[in-house]
């Protein structure tokens, strides 16, 4: 343990010998870590760590993707043509052959709509209506780009998924736990196995893992005054991907976690609620990975 009259001496050192504020504080730290005064940090092993990389790599993509559907929505809405109106995802089947078909320079909204399937086709009325545009050969240009771009970009996602999948197998019985978390599915739980791994041993407490993860109001407090209680920075990766699994969580039905955020979400607005979800969601993780039972 370093002494008050040892931290003294060193203080006096430094002002006797001034250095820069960073050299200084190195100095300090390499005395804390010479006497185990600093705790270590949360390294995973190797594992976990390539496992990382892969979830990592496949959510940059994804967000990739999500970027070249919307600048190809919008060439489409540069032509007057409104399927984002009808069609919930731009990428569906349906969705896909009509693109597919104005590329190639077919144009009449009555063939157009008749390449809808499944629930799509009792939209066709509506759907002549959204496909009724003008379409240039520079749109066409256009269109063909941002798909192939977003086809390119969905082998790539395939090829991660299938390479995690086979790392993932060691750890199968935890992912299959995690997932009977109501808005976990297999690539929410791959997820968070590669950033919080499957040793709960590095986190004393539930407590401990959340507010690592940054999902628990902050604590700034002075002379008996409360100030802001907002959440502080952590890893944004965990966050994120915790935000996601707390939102489909709250969307499901006839669940403690559903009813948890509405029962929130009047007093303290949709983000708060959402990360209070969020951190029942982990502490939830750390209790199963702990104890492995549901």
């Amino acid at each position: 343990m370093i002494s008050r009259t040892e931290s003294c001496r060193f203080s006096r050192a430094n002002s006797e010998n001034p250095v820069s504020s960073d050299k200084a504080d190195c100095q300090w730290i390499g005395r804390l870590l010479r006497h185990g005064l600093l705790k270590p940090s949360f390294i995973p092993e190797t594992r976990i760590r390539e496992l990382r990389d892969l979830c990592r790599t496949r959510t940059s993509l994804t967000r990739q993707k999500t970027s070249v559907v919307n600048r190809l929505q919008k060439v489409l809405e540069d032509a007057n043509i409104k399927l984002g109106s009808v069609a919930t995802d731009v990428m569906g089947v349906s969705g896909r052959s009509m693109i597919r078909q104005l590329i190639a320079g077919k144009t009449d909204p009555t063939l157009l709509a008749d390449l809808a399937r499944g629930p799509m086709r009792k939209k066709q009325e509506l759907l002549k209506l959204a496909l009724a545009g003008t379409l240039t050969p520079h749109h066409r240009f256009l269109l063909k780009r941002h798909l192939q771009q977003a086809e390119q970009l969905e082998e790539e996602i395939q090829v991660l998924e299938s390479e995690t999948a086979t790392r993932v197998v060691p750890f199968a019985d935890l992912v299959t736990l995690w997932m009977t978390i109501p808005g976990i599915d297999r690539v929410a739980a791959w997820g968070v196995l590669a950033e919080v791994g499957a040793d709960m041993d590095q986190f004393p407490s539930a407590r401990h893992l959340v507010s690592w993860a940054g999902l628990c109001p902050g604590n700034n407090e002075s002379a008996g005054k409360r100030k802001s209680s907002r959440t502080r920075k952590a890893n944004p990766w965990l966050r994120g991907l915790m935000t996601q699994i707390a939102w489909a969580a709250a969307h499901t039905k006839d669940t403690y976690l559903s009813q948890q955020y509405r029962r929130l979400l009047p007093k303290r607005g949709k983000k708060r609620a959402l990360l209070a979800v969020a951190n029942t969601i982990l502490t939830i993780i750390w209790h199963i990975g702990k104890h492995r039972n549901p």
